[in-house]
C-alpha cells in the first residue's frame, strides 16, 4: 500500500522545480527504465538462444525467472519506501551495472568456462528483483512531487512503463542490435539507465538527500558510468580474445549479420571450419563425405533443374554442377552474408569450387518456407541443406506444412534428399523428421554415411575431435511416388570417397535403426525437443 502519510505529509515542499514539472520527470525516468529494463530482458533471450540454443526454452526462462524476482522486487521494496530517493538512485545504479554487464558476462562464461545455462538464471534473478523494486519507489516519488489519489498515481506510472517497454523493446533490433551489436548495445544502455536515474533523484530530490547521501549516489553513478564506458572501449579486446577461446587461433573472419554470427576459421582451403552462431556447419577435412552423400543419391534420375534449400556455402552446389546435364541451379540462402563469403573468401570459395562463378547457378535471399509458398516453379531434384531440425528457428522448416510445399514444387518423378541429423545420435529426431516428410505427401528412404571425422553439419560443439568422431550423418530421400532406391546418380562424375555398397548399407543400417509411431512436426505442434 502507499505510504500516503509520507507523500501527503511532504507534499512538494522543498523540491526545485514546480509540481507538474516534477511529476513529468519522474514519469520521463520511468520510461526510460523502463525502455533499459526490456532491452536487459531481450539481450539476455537473445544471447542465450545463440550461446545454448532452443530459443523458446531460453525465453521461457529469462521471462519466468524474471517475472518471479520482480514479485520478489516488489515485496523488498516496501522497506525501502521511507527514503526513496536514495533507494531508488542507488537501485537504477545497481540496476545499470547488472544489466550493462550482463552480456558481457555471459558469453564470457560461455566462451572461458563452458557453461552459461547458471549464470543466464541468476542475472535474470538479479535483474529481475531490481526491475520489481523500481514500481514501488517511483509511486512514492510520484506522491512526493506531485500528490494525487493512488488510481491516478498507478495508471500514469504504468502507461509511462509500459510506453518505455514498447521502445526499448523496438529498439533493441531495429537500432541497438545493427548499430552496436549486443555487447556494445547492452553496456550503452547501462550507461543510459544509470544517467537517467541518478539525473532524477540527485535534480528532483537533491534536497532530501543528506550530503553524505548525495556524494555516495554520484560515487556510486560515476563509478557505473566509468565501469559501462571502459567496458565498450576494451569490448573489442574482449570479443576477439573470447572467439580465440571458442574458435580456436585462427579466427579469420567474425561477422554478425542480421541472422546469425559468422565465423571462418583456419588459414586455407584445407584447414577451414565454418560456424554460424557457435555450430560448426562445415570442416573441410570431411566436408566433401556430407555434400557427397546429400547430393549424388538425389541426383539418379531427371536433374534439369535443380533447388537448393539453405546452402549458402556453395558445397552442395559445387556438387550439383558437376553433371553436365544440369541446366538451372537455384540456391534459396535466407543470410545474403553467407554467400557473399561463399563468392569472396579466398579458402571459402576456393572450397566450393568457385560454384557462384557458374552462370547455371541462382542466388535467391530469402526465407525457404515463404519463397516456397510464392514460388511456382517444378524442380527435378531438391536438396535441404539446412540448419539442424532442433535449432528452434529452423523447425518450421522441418515441418509437414513445409514438406508439402516442397511436394508441390517436386515434378512428377522428382526426388528430396533432406540432412536430418544424425541418426545413432538423436534417433528420435531423424524419425519425427521422416515422419514429417511422409505426412507432407512424400515416400521416404533413410541412410546413413560416417564421415572419417564424425559429423560436423548439426554439430553444436565447438571443433573437438573426439566429439566429431562420435557422429554420423543421417539422411532422407523421397519421391512423391514410391521412394526413390539410395544409389549414385547415373551417368554423372565419380565421387571422391563415396561407393554404392557404402550407401546400400547405410540404407540398410538406417532402416534397422527405425523408431515406429512418432508423430510428424507440424507448424502448431513442433517435435524437435532434442537440441545438441
Amino acid at each position: 500500500m502507499i505510504d500516503q502519510h509520507t507523500s501527503l505529509r511532504g507534499g512538494a515542499a522543498g523540491l526545485p522545480v514546480r509540481p507538474r514539472t516534477g511529476r513529468l520527470l519522474v514519469l520521463a525516468a520511468v520510461f526510460v527504465c523502463a525502455a533499459c529494463g526490456l532491452v536487459y530482458e531481450l539481450e539476455l533471450v537473445a544471447l542465450a538462444s545463440y550461446l545454448i540454443g532452443d530459443s523458446v526454452t531460453q525465453a521461457s526462462v529469462v521471462l519466468s525467472v524474471m517475472v518471479f524476482a520482480m514479485g520478489i522486487g516488489s515485496l523488498l521494496a516496501k522497506r525501502l519506501r521511507c527514503h526513496a530517493a536514495v533507494g531508488f538512485g542507488l537501485l537504477e545504479a545497481a540496476l545499470a551495472l547488472i544489466g550493462g554487464s550482463s552480456a558481457l558476462v555471459l558469453y564470457a562464461s560461455f566462451a572461458w568456462l563452458g557453461e552459461s545455462q547458471y549464470v543466464l538464471v541468476g542475472f535474470s534473478l538479479a535483474i529481475g528483483v531490481l526491475i520489481g523494486a523500481e514500481i514501488p519507489l517511483l509511486m512514492t516519488l510520484i506522491q512526493r512531487v506531485d500528490r494525487q489519489d493512488a488510481g491516478g498515481a498507478v495508471a500514469d506510472l504504468f502507461a509511462a512503463d509500459y510506453v518505455g517497454a514498447l521502445v526499448g523493446g523496438l529498439a533493441f533490433p531495429f537500432l541497438l542490435l545493427p548499430m552496436l551489436g549486443q555487447l556494445t548495445g547492452t553496456l550503452f544502455t547501462g550507461s543510459v539507465n544509470a544517467a537517467a536515474g541518478g539525473a532524477l533523484v540527485l535534480w528532483v530530490f537533491r534536497r532530501d538527500l543528506s550530503g553524505r547521501s548525495r556524494w555516495l549516489l554520484v560515487l556510486a553513478n560515476v563509478s557505473v558510468i566509468t565501469v559501462l564506458a571502459t567496458a565498450t572501449v576494451l569490448v573489442d579486446d574482449f570479443e576477439r580474445a573470447a572467439r580465440r577461446a571458442v574458435y580456436g587461433d585462427q579466427v579469420r573472419v567474425a561477422v554478425q549479420t542480421g541472422v546469425q554470427e559468422v565465423v571462418l576459421t583456419g588459414a586455407d582451403r584445407d584447414s577451414l571450419d565454418l560456424y554460424l552462431d557457435g555450430r560448426l556447419r562445415v570442416s573441410a577435412r570431411d566436408e566433401y563425405r556430407y555434400h557427397e552423400a546429400l547430393v549424388h543419391p538425389a541426383m539418379n534420375g531427371p536433374r534439369a533443374r535443380v533447388l537448393i534449400l539453405g546452402g549458402g556455402d556453395g558445397l552442395a552446389a559445387r556438387e550439383v554442377l558437376r553433371y553436365d546435364d544440369v541446366r538451372s541451379v537455384t540456391v534459396v540462402e535466407l543470410d545474403p552474408e553467407v554467400t557473399r563469403l561463399a563468392r569472396t573468401d579466398p579458402a571459402l570459395s576456393e572450397l566450393n569450387g568457385h560454384a557462384f562463378r557458374d552462370p547455371r547457378l541462382t542466388v535467391v535471399s530469402a526465407d525457404a518456407f515463404p519463397w516456397l509458398r510464392a514460388d511456382r516453379g517444378r524442380y527435378d531434384v531438391v536438396v535441404s541443406d539446412l540448419p539442424d531440425p532442433g535449432i528452434t528457428a529452423s523447425t518450421k522448416l522441418y515441418s509437414a506444412e513445409f514438406y508439402g510445399l516442397v511436394a508441390e514444387a517436386l515434378a512428377p518423378d522428382g526426388r528430396l534428399v533432406v540432412h536430418a541429423g544424425p541418426l545413432g545420435a538423436r534417433p528420435q529426431t531423424f524419425w519425427t523428421v521422416e515422419a514429417s516428410v511422409r505426412a507432407g505427401g512424400l515416400a521416404p528412404r533413410p541412410y546413413r554415411v560416417t564421415g572419417r571425422y564424425g559429423g560436423f553439419a548439426a554439430s553444436p560443439d565447438r571443433g573437438g575431435d573426439d566429439d566429431r568422431e562420435r557422429e554420423d550423418w543421417g539422411f532422407l530421400l523421397a519421391g512423391p511416388g514410391a521412394a526413390p532406391q539410395v544409389v549414385l546418380g547415373a551417368g554423372g562424375p565419380e565421387p571422391r570417397s563415396l561407393e554404392g555398397p557404402e550407401l546400400r548399407e547405410g540404407a540398410r543400417e538406417a532402416a534397422g535403426a527405425r523408431l515406429p509411431g512418432l508423430a510428424p512436426s507440424t507448424l502448431t505442434h513442433p517435435r524437435y525437443w532434442e537440441e545438441a
